[in-house]
């Protein structure tokens, strides 16, 4: 008897007896690892297998080699240049403080490889590899006080005060340019986990082109299993090899030659047969992911609480208000007000240069809407003719992106120099104004057109709930080159993992993004 089928009997009143017995003719539901192979397991816990694993996470074991030696060299590096900065003179002068700076460089390692900054599940992508060295400057500062206070030592701290900042400073900048190098390896091909994935085909054909978007994850999709009932081999379903159904995951992380296995989140999925799953993967070398259902919501929004045995995510609400949002406020008023003051000559001229190489005003004002939909007036670099409003509805069948927005690459409108003040997104500055103003923020989503949020769904209308930004996270993933729904799907993320440390990076990366050029037109 099929579920169809029992509907009407379950409606129909009958008794506990007739439901029971509807129930019992269900067939059991097939799950993963269900029936696993035993010439499967055992070829997957062979040593030639776990030995191809072993090899392939070499890379690994390179990265972290050279971590340790970077780190190694940042600390002596901070020793002796506070040296030299705090007493100015010969090292042999002074030997306790040289035998401290180079002191220091061990110290600095054993900080860090007790703040678990060695751990390859925090280096190579994401901000938790940066947040642990800070916390082990913050903890050797801490130590180094503590030692001199209990052994009465007197130890001058003007040479703490300038070695630990140097020597944080150099260690993240010299991560990140190795992070930088690993990232190049990973847009070739190299240094990538090869991961299998369980879920249903919409949920993997997503997973998979998000991951080719962005190689610096390291997670190359090589196959797929789908579940039970779903075509085997149907390319109009899923772009990547499909290896068999759920109980056929060991045959497809063997034929694969995989080393990560990814679950989505799926009901064929129950909790027993994942945690036989996880046993069955036990010594074979291959990594085991578990996705939650939540999209891009991550960082310290979520833990883990043991309740009964029972692992639960719990997932607490988005910032939206609170004290956090102050100290934005007065971040963005003071680095504002700082980037106004010293960038005043420049703008100047670029006031001079627009009102000379065309026609109208220097600066351009726009309606936009802002925080909760409230509408202000935005400041602009002219960088169209005035005419450029009346030319829109002319030219909107070349619009090259597939969303509500207008955007083509070589559009008429665009004055000569306004196409060199847009490359390097200097028409933006004067929105520093509409910062100090309140309007918007240094970071966030950008501020729509009227028009635009008009046409909005209701999940898009979540980039309203913060104040928009002067620079965002679309505009340093890939600026006018993305589409429209990955520029909502980055909004959406900052908007529910903000962070005043996730504003201090993305204005970093706006840097490198605004050199670069890359989607500015």
């Amino acid at each position: 008897m099929s579920v169809g089928e029992i509907r009407p009997v379950l409606q129909s009143g009958c008794s506990n007896a007739d439901v029971q017995a509807a129930l019992a003719s269900l067939p059991a539901p097939r799950s993963v690892a269900a029936e696993v192979p035993i010439a499967d397991l055992q070829q997957l816990r062979s040593d030639g297998f776990v030995e191809e694993r072993v090899q392939a996470s070499r890379w690994q074991r390179q990265y972290v080699n050279r971590v340790v030696a970077v780190d190694l060299q940042v600390g002596l590096a901070a020793g002796l240049a506070a040296y030299l900065l705090r007493f100015g003179e010969v090292p042999a002068v002074n030997w306790p403080y040289l035998v401290a700076a180079i002191a220091l460089s061990a110290g600095w390692c054993v900080a860090l490889l007790m703040g678990r900054a060695y751990e390859t599940r925090f280096l190579f992508a994401g901000g938790e590899e940066y947040r642990r060295v800070l916390n082990s400057a913050i903890f050797l500062t801490a130590f180094i006080a503590i030692l001199a206070y209990c052994t009465n030592t007197a130890f001058a701290r003007g040479y703490v005060l300038l070695s630990m900042p140097l020597l944080l400073s150099l260690d993240l900048g010299a991560r990140h340019l190795l992070r930088m190098a690993l990232t190049r390896q990973r847009r070739r091909g190299l240094c990538m986990h090869r991961a299998v994935v369980l879920g249903t085909s919409r949920q993997v054909q997503v997973f998979a082109q998000q991951l080719r978007r962005e190689p610096y994850h390291g997670m190359s999709v090589v196959g797929c299993c789908l579940p039970v009932g779903v075509a085997v081999g149907d390319s109009d379903v899923v772009d990547v090899p499909v290896y068999g159904a759920f109980d056929d995951v060991l045959r497809a992380i063997i034929d694969a030659d995989a080393d990560t296995l990814i679950v989505l989140p799926s009901p064929d999925i129950d909790p027993a047969a994942m945690r036989a799953l996880s046993w069955d993967l036990e010594g074979t070398g291959v990594d085991l992911i578990l996705a939650n259902a939540l999209l891009d919501v991550t960082g310290p929004r979520t833990s883990i609480r043991p309740v009964d045995g029972l692992p639960l995510l719990h997932v607490e609400p988005a910032s939206l208000t609170g004290a956090r949002r102050v100290v934005k406020r007065i971040f963005d008023v003071v680095v504002s007000g700082l980037l106004l003051v010293c960038a005043s000559p420049m703008l100047l001229a670029v006031a001079l240069a627009v009102r000379l190489s065309s026609k109208g005003p220097a600066l351009f004002m726009q309606t936009r809407v802002g925080k909760d939909g409230r509408e202000f007036r935005l400041y602009k670099f002219r960088s169209m003719y005035l005419d450029a409003e009346e030319r829109l509805a002319e030219l909107q069948h070349q619009n090259e992106h597939n969303g509500i927005l207008f955007k083509i690459r070589d559009d008429p409108r665009v004055t000569k120099l306004g196409k060199h003040l847009r490359r390097f997104s200097i028409d933006e500055l004067p929105q520093l104004i509409n910062v100090l103003k309140g309007d918007m923020s240094l970071v966030g989503p950008r501020p729509p057109l009227p028009r635009e949020v008009a046409q909005y769904a209701h999940d898009v209308r979540r980039r309203l709930a913060v104040i928009p930004g002067l620079t965002g996270l679309w505009q340093v993933s890939g600026r006018s080159n993305l589409s429209w729904e990955d520029s909502v799907r980055l909004d959406l993320r900052y908007v529910e993992n903000w962070s005043l440390s996730f504003d201090l990076v993305i204005l970093l990366r706006t840097f490198v993004a605004v050199v670069r050029s890359s989607g500015a037109y």
